[in-house]
């Protein structure tokens, strides 16, 4: 039920933990320019903090009538979009709070996770009815049908830095990759994980990607061919559900789970979190 922001090169606290949330926090996302937090609860709420004093901005913003999973800041920071067990997507005003618009619907299972296209066009979102799909930021239309190949709950979804491609993460074991156009397959599926995969991202200069899995590693795949890049980065000792890269492309920060928690679903533990130094050095100019 709390926040908490940590020093990435020492892992030590900072601050005093963020508390307001009533419920289990799922997801958190850092505005653009880094002065705001964003959270997503099992208490059905978003609410938006301020970074270096810790402090709540306005009241909770409320609409969703289930479990937000997922929070993601437009590109411009303007706007904050929530997918949530009740199925829909939210786009907020991140200035006010005011929802904007009507829910985007279309999904017929949880909404676990959305991400903005780099230019702040597009929102897509990954399901429990185990599709994608890709909306208008602006009118919340869909655009083109569902993007469907993965046979379980797609957990993750994530833009290539240059906006063309999308990856997805899956319960199936399998990273896919669109044409974020066209919505086709691109290649065939990224085999190797042999559990769910929580989590994927780009690197910076787009030409990797990378994924935590319940499997407890993190694998390191060539976007552009599909191949495993080296052997899995193993270490840690539980789920690995999030992962990133550092702004040059250098490091990783992954983040395990304590193991299942309220029906079967992970509690992230960010005290636990790893850095890997050097992981490809040289890789991302």
């Amino acid at each position: 039920m709390t926040i908490r922001i940590w020093d990435v090169e020492t892992g030590a606290p900072i601050g005093r933990p963020l508390q307001g949330h009533t419920d289990i926090v799922w997801s958190v996302a850092y505005s653009p320019d880094g002065k705001y937090i964003a959270s997503g609860s099992s208490d059905m709420t978003i609410r938006i903090w301020d970074t270096e004093t810790g402090a709540p901005v306005g009241r909770p913003l409320e609409g969703h009538t289930d479990r937000v999973w997922t929070v993601a800041y437009s590109p411009n920071g303007q706007h904050i979009t929530s997918g949530s067990s009740d199925k829909t997507i939210r786009i907020w005003d991140a200035e006010t709070g005011v929802a904007t618009g009507t829910p985007l619907e279309g999904h017929t299972e949880f909404v676990r996770s959305v991400a903005y296209s780099p230019n702040g066009r597009y929102i897509t979102s990954g399901s429990s009815d185990n599709t994608i799909r890709i909306w208008d930021a602006d009118t919340g239309a869909t655009v083109g049908g569902p993007l469907k190949g993965h046979t379980d709950s797609v957990l993750s979804v994530a833009y290539s830095p240059d906006g063309q491609y999308i990856a997805s993460g899956s319960y199936d074991m399998t990273i896919r990759i669109w044409d974020a156009e066209t919505g086709a397959p691109i290649g065939r599926p990224l085999e190797g994980h042999t559990k769910a995969v929580w989590t994927v991202a780009f690197s910076p200069n787009g030409q990797h990607i990378i994924s935590g899995s319940d499997d407890k590693t993190i694998r390191i795949w060539d976007a552009g061919t599909g191949t495993a890049i080296g052997t899995p980065l193993e270490g840690h000792l539980i789920s690995v559900t999030t992962v990133a890269y550092s702004t040059n492309g250098q490091h990783i920060i992954s983040v395990p789970v304590t193991g299942p928690f309220e029906s079967g679903m992970p509690r992230l533990v960010p005290h636990l979190a790893t850095l890997w130094r050097g992981t490809l050095s040289g890789c991302c100019p």
